[in-house]
């Protein structure tokens, strides 16, 4: 299998990345809401699955910009046959993806006072105790984290993680099983190496 895209499949690089991102989001959720459903506030258990999360979320946001630079330097694989709404309607699911592959992670920084203990391996210090939140929204904007932090906050758990994110990628699953199972097109098994229905039938 080809580490680069071709015409016909995603190659080896680029199916590592979407595997990898989609395993790191749904790692930062059952983090999160482990600590939400399971642990009580201030304990061990709540400290450790608030890291998981966070450091989940860190490592989904670093490989999401390799995932774009990766995007860009590769030609991407054919559409399978369908109409032109079809087709407008998978080139925005994905520009919605990618949206939300940054948005999140890049929210979920901003609106943290917690350090990341990334994986209990080094310490990534809060936007709060960097010199660029100090000159440009203590200083300049004359906003106190709090301030800054609670608009974040609702975008980024109330917005974003219980709505946004789900019907998206609920919707990019069940539009991949619909492709393999009813139109049993090539378009789930480019990214991951199998075969289509018609193939197994």
């Amino acid at each position: 299998m080809s580490l680069k895209n071709t015409a016909d499949h995603y190659g080896t690089v680029a199916r590592w990345l979407h595997w990898s991102i989609a395993i790191l989001f749904l790692g930062a959720y059952c983090a999160v809401y482990y600590r939400h459903w399971f642990t009580e506030p201030k304990t061990t258990a709540n400290t450790i699955a608030l890291q998981l999360h966070l450091s989940c979320g860190l490592s989904a946001a670093a490989l999401v910009v390799v995932r774009i630079v990766w995007r860009f330097m590769n030609q991407q694989p054919r559409l399978e046959p369908g109409g032109r709404v079809a087709h407008l309607a998978a080139h925005w699911g994905h520009f919605a993806l990618y949206f939300i592959m940054i948005a999140a992670p890049l929210t979920g920084y901003l609106g943290t006072g917690a350090n990341t203990k990334f994986f209990f391996l080094l310490d990534v210090p809060n936007v709060q105790s960097t010199t660029a939140f100090q000159t440009f929204v203590v200083e300049r904007g004359g906003l106190t984290f709090d301030e800054f932090e609670e608009p974040i906050d609702v975008v980024h758990k109330a917005i974003l993680g219980k709505w946004i994110v789900w019907l998206l990628v609920v919707g990019h699953a069940l539009a991949a099983l619909y492709h393999h199972f009813v139109k049993r097109d090539r378009t789930l098994v480019k990214m991951t190496g199998g075969r289509t229905r018609n193939a197994l039938s």
